[in-house]
């Protein structure tokens, strides 16, 4: 299914997202105004537990806010992922493919600073 295309799951018979992802859209601006960059994600891994992360640039480690996402996610001991959402960012973001490599069905939500979500969908 491709990212404009909203089939069952995680957007309702309106277009909109279900409660569950819309909390990470909440979670994913929260930690882009703590961040103060250009990018916030979250994500919510198989047990329902959600992690969220801005995007880190130093000198010594770089990751978007996605890859931060999944990477505390997975220390952590998630074992796959349900849905995420990222702010600041699009398809292409590497954290995408990180979170695809184990969970390739899982849901990806790109929302506007605003929280408009304006791409939605689930695997590749």
């Amino acid at each position: 299914m491709s990212m404009a295309e909203s089939g069952p799951g995680p957007l309702d018979s309106t277009g909109a997202l279900d409660t569950e992802d819309s909390k990470l859209v909440v979670l994913a601006r929260g930690a882009l105004g703590r961040s103060g960059g250009t990018q916030g994600a979250a994500v919510r891994d198989l047990d329902g537990r959600t992690y969220a992360a801005g995007a880190v640039r130093l000198d010594a480690l770089t990751l978007t806010a996605l890859q931060g996402a999944v990477a505390a996610a997975l220390s952590s001991g998630a074992q796959g992922f349900e849905a995420a959402v990222v702010i600041g960012a699009d398809r292409d973001d590497p954290g995408v493919a990180a979170l695809q490599e184990k969970s390739p069905n899982a849901a990806v939500h790109v929302a506007r600073v605003d929280g408009t979500v304006v791409e939605s969908g689930a695997g590749e």
